[in-house]
């Protein structure tokens, strides 16, 4: 009897060490579609259809983007597309340096490693990743073979568009330097689809958290849909922090570009007052 349990014991041990390699190994690759909308307010009420179609059709490369995330149990590196601007044949140079660079999440160790150039200055933003506190929904849906749960959350605009700027955050800031009061936190809305058919925590930009792997994922005015996934290609998959540029927070890069920004409109301002 004792010769069949060891037996067994043996054949178990050897069956799970023999599994590991293959955990530790695993590797995905999904891609995503992003779109935006974008409203054109007062100014875009006084436009013709036609000019509605230009301004839509000069904004396309920065309204619709494409999207890569590898992934593994622990890691992921998710990294825009290169895309030609569709009216110039040119990249977009001025929202490159308030766009999303190379991202690097690590579940385990809770760390986030986003590479950022900001008017040809590398920055390498090392910080802790963003809290999501989900709640679970019971709706689901197919996305292409995958089932997929609901899931929603509500989070700080500022947290989630950090390596952004606009010029509506510095008019609120220079007006609530004036006005001692506190300001309003604008929160985002976010819906997200994830599917327990691949049980991992990651998700495109900044999104994760879940317990399965985020295929759809709407915030504000964008939404990010999964087009394919390539589970355990043949080829190795790179998945590595990137390393170069000046490391700072989260917090310091977005005071960095704003009082760049502030810099350049004051300089500006200076200009025309001659």
């Amino acid at each position: 009897m004792k010769a069949i349990l060891f037996k067994f014991s043996s054949l178990a041990f050897l069956l799970l060490f023999s599994f590991i390699p293959a955990v530790q190994e695993f590797q995905g690759q999904a891609f995503y579609v992003s779109k935006s909308t974008m409203e054109l307010g007062n100014w875009g009420a006084r436009l013709s259809e036609a000019q509605k179609k230009q301004v839509q059709a000069r904004l396309k490369n920065r309204l619709e983007k494409t999207y890569v995330l590898n992934f593994n149990k622990e890691e992921s590196f998710f990294e825009e597309e290169d895309k030609l601007d569709a009216m110039s044949g040119a990249t977009d140079s001025w929202g490159n340096n308030f766009s999303r660079g190379d991202q690097y999440k690590n579940i385990k160790e809770n760390a986030l490693v986003q590479s950022q150039e900001f008017y040809g200055k590398l920055f390498l933003v090392k910080d802790e990743l963003q809290p999501i506190a989900w709640n679970m929904g019971t709706e689901s849906k197919q996305i292409g073979q995958y089932l997929c749960f609901k899931a929603s959350a509500s989070v700080p605009a500022t947290e989630l568009q950090w390596y952004d700027f606009s010029w509506g955050e510095l008019r609120s800031a220079t007006s609530d330097d004036a006005d001692s009061s506190e300001p309003e936190i604008q929160m985002t809305n976010i819906e997200a689809w994830y599917t327990p058919q691949i049980p991992v925590a990651h998700g495109p930009a900044e999104y994760w958290g879940l317990p399965g792997l985020i295929l759809e994922v709407s915030a504000g005015n964008t939404t990010m849909l999964c087009s394919k996934i390539v589970m355990n290609p043949d080829t190795k998959l790179k998945i590595e922090a990137p390393d170069k540029g000046k490391v700072i927070t989260r917090s310091s890069y977005k005071a960095t570009i704003t009082d760049k920004m502030r810099e350049m409109r004051d300089n500006r301002g200076r200009r025309r007052s001659r």
